[in-house]
């Protein structure tokens, strides 16, 4: 069936209202699919690769930015806290005493009760509160484990410099 076969009332194009901001997108559309037609996008410079989008086109590049700087994380409370479970025996190895120790497994304790009482969005929490003391007993294992081997690496490089010392004493003989 072509136009011509169609009756009048068919189609009326008067009938549709378009304001001036769609007759400018359809006009620009249309003379984006012409120029693709007759192949002026293809084989432009950067084709197929990822483009480069500042921080100066986004409104909040300066949060990103300061979120970014100061290690802020955006985490639902649940996974934080398991992260920071993950991750709470590496810290804890940075303290020196036992009683700094005991603060900060109290302290997220406290950060882990006080996330089960809250209603929070996101996965639920599975992380439980830490021992005090049993965590503190490993802290104290891995420590003492750790002086141990620096005393053998310490004693097998006094070893090695003795041996070293030994034999350039022997050679200026």
């Amino acid at each position: 069936m072509t136009d011509h076969d169609r009756p009048a009332a068919f189609f009326n194009p008067y009938a549709v209202s378009i304001d001036a901001e769609v007759a400018i997108a359809l006009l620009a559309d249309l003379q984006i699919r012409r120029a693709i037609d007759r192949g002026d996008f293809d084989d432009l410079p950067g084709s197929g690769k990822p483009l480069d989008l500042s921080d100066s086109h986004d409104p909040d590049w300066w949060l990103k930015r300061l979120m970014k700087r100061e290690g802020f994380t955006m985490l639902p409370p649940s996974i934080q806290l398991r992260n920071e479970d993950a991750t709470l025996d590496a810290r804890l190895d940075r303290l020196s005493s036992e009683r700094d120790v005991r603060r900060e497994i109290e302290e997220f304790n406290v950060r882990v009760v006080r996330a089960r009482y809250e209603l929070t969005a996101g996965p639920p929490l599975v992380t439980m509160p830490r021992d005090v003391d049993q965590t503190a007993r490993s802290w104290a294992e891995r420590r003492a484990r750790r002086a141990a081997e620096a005393r053998e690496r310490q004693r097998l490089d006094d070893i090695e410099r003795g041996k070293s010392r030994g034999r350039r004493w022997k050679r200026r003989r």
